[in-house]
């Protein structure tokens, strides 16, 4: 069966009843979205500061690749595994995107039997999240323009307004449009933009914000652009924005609660993507998971040189939280693609392919114990083509880098096809103290800092970019100097070239562009020709996407 219908087949339990059942939450603290989703209340999250945390255990990937790796599968099974060994164990994922689900990538809730459920309303607009983001964010594009047509009193730059506008849909003609067109009544032409939701500033804001207080001073920070003078910010607060796109979000930046489909608990909330954003679920929510429960497992988004150095240098940076393991989920398949296989004939065996692509996995697992200072686990997310061979040559070359390799079945079995992954987690986390380090020193100059990830992760010999991006980082490093960096990178490689697979080494990394992200407290650096506003691909996955009379969606991978 497909994902779809596998979560079609389940059998739900009301998440009200569940949550009270699993964690004692009082019914009057969730707000129901349906029978099978529900929001849970920021005072009940505050009543919960005296309680002790739990274990936080990271779920990352080797470089993507069309074969598929599996990672928040992994997050689910490794989840139902260790309940099903008895350990009070929370999930806590991102909220997949629009575009994706119709676009080349198709759903994010997991998959096979360690899926997420209602699957179909996860994907498609769920508890209206990125709704909210996106209607918060365009109403401050929208009040911009407004301002500068009733005579821009706050003396705005119309041609260095820096906010662009959103939309949740992969749509590359929209990357660069003029507005504005029409005449007087329409305002004044200028050119503009769209990105994604999923790379506004405002989801990043969501995302890191630890209260309402906290969001809508972080809303006001948002530089919009400059004066005349070319150096005066202008922030959202002198527009007066900030609370009324803060009222918009008042539902957002509560968790939500759904369920696997062994009927544990998982909390899905925020979802920027790790190669144009920092690619974690929120604060909020990892944070009431450590306190709901004695083990949380969260994901971070691609492979480790994205999305688990942005959980370490910029979540765990600003929140505090401390991880005390990880699991770097790799496939057979993955590995082979690495190795110059081509997609069609992943399935074949083919042992020299491995070898080559290994060095993939060698270095996302070197970058995870040397720069992030964490114990990790190499999941091997197991397919029914992979040999017997291709198993024991990968469990053989993990265990000459001192790295334990563990085969998981979830995929195909559940929990219970991925109890001794589970097992040797426990066996980690239970007998250390959470800690980790830090790629790069705050102190660092915001030059410095790109530096040390493309050097130290990425295998680059150095990073170029034009004057105007040097400049600008110079005249940022005064005011914004102490902080991280979010590198907009392609996932699929570690350089910037998506076609250079295995682990690409003394390459340039060239820093095309760089954006000040001050209410979420980062500066995004463009690495190479990577796009903020996705395109859709030749067979985009709408084409098979469809809904029965019965109300039953299909197609939903």
């Amino acid at each position: 069966m497909s994902d779809i219908e596998i979560a079609q087949k389940a059998t739900l339990k009301p998440i009200i009843a569940l949550a009270q059942e699993k964690f004692g939450i009082p019914a009057e603290q969730l707000d129901p979205y349906g029978h099978f989703k529900a929001k849970i209340s920021l005072e009940y999250i505050n009543n919960l500061v005296d309680q002790p945390d739990g274990k936080l255990i990271l779920v990352t990937a080797i470089s993507p690749t069309p074969a598929g790796e599996g990672k928040t599968t992994t997050t689910v099974g490794l989840g139902d595994a260790m309940n099903r060994l008895g350990k009070k164990t929370i999930m806590c994922l991102r909220e997949p995107s629009l575009g994706p689900c119709f676009g080349i990538k198709g759903g994010a809730a997991g998959g096979g039997y360690s899926q997420v459920v209602p699957m179909e309303d996860i994907n498609l607009h769920f508890t209206g999240d990125f709704h909210a983001i996106g209607v918060a964010h365009n109403l401050l594009s929208a009040l911009i323009d407004n301002h500068i047509n009733h005579g821009n009193s706050l003396d705005i730059d119309a041609r260095r307004i820096q906010w662009k506008r959103v939309v949740d849909m992969n749509d590359r003609a929209l990357r660069k449009i003029t507005a504005g067109l029409g005449g007087p009544a329409n305002g004044f032409p200028r050119e503009d933009g769209y990105d994604i939701v999923v790379a506004s500033e405002i989801m990043a804001i969501l995302c890191l914000a630890t209260s309402r207080a906290d969001l809508k001073e972080r809303l006001g920070r948002i530089v919009i652009g400059y004066k005349t003078d070319k150096v005066t910010p202008v922030y959202a607060r002198d527009l007066k924005a900030q609370g009324a796109m803060a009222a918009l979000l008042k539902d957002a930046i509560k968790p939500n609660l759904v369920q696997t489909l062994e009927n544990n608990i998982a909390i899905i909330h925020g979802g920027p993507f790790a190669n144009i954003a920092h690619g974690c679920n929120t604060v909020t929510a990892t944070k009431t998971g450590l306190k709901l429960a004695d083990y949380v497992v969260t994901e971070a988004g691609f492979g480790a040189d994205l999305g688990a150095e942005k959980f370490i240098d910029i979540k765990c940076r600003m929140s505090g939280l401390k991880p005390s393991a990880a699991v770097l989920v790799a496939t057979v398949r993955a590995l082979k693609f690495h190795g110059g296989v081509t997609k069609d004939n992943l399935n074949q065996e083919n042992l020299e392919a491995l070898k080559n692509g290994f060095v993939n996995l060698e270095r996302h697992l070197n970058n995870i114990t040397q720069h992030y200072g964490l114990p990790c686990v190499v999941c091997i997310n197991h397919f029914s083509f992979d040999t017997d061979a291709e198993i024991n040559l990968l469990k053989e070359k993990c265990e000459t880098l001192g790295a334990k390799c563990v085969v998981s079945k979830h995929w195909a079995q559940g929990g219970a096809g991925a109890k001794e992954l589970a097992q040797e987690v426990i066996n980690i986390v239970d007998n250390r103290k959470p800690g980790f380090s830090f790629v790069y020193d705050e102190k660092l100059s915001l030059w410095e800092k790109i530096e040390a990830i493309a050097t130290k992760l990425y295998g680059a010999a150095n990073i170029s970019a034009n004057a105007k991006v040097k400049q600008q980082l110079s005249d940022w490093q005064a005011d914004y100097g102490k902080f991280p960096v979010c590198m907009a990178k392609t996932q699929m490689s570690f350089s910037t070239d998506p076609s250079a697979k295995g682990a690409p080494s003394g390459h340039t990394v060239e820093i095309s562009e760089v954006r000040l992200a001050n209410g979420a407290g980062f500066i995004v650096a463009i690495a190479g020709n990577m796009m903020t506003m996705p395109g859709l691909p030749k067979k985009p996955a709408a084409e098979r996407i469809d809904i029965l009379d019965d109300g039953t969606i299909t197609g939903l991978f």
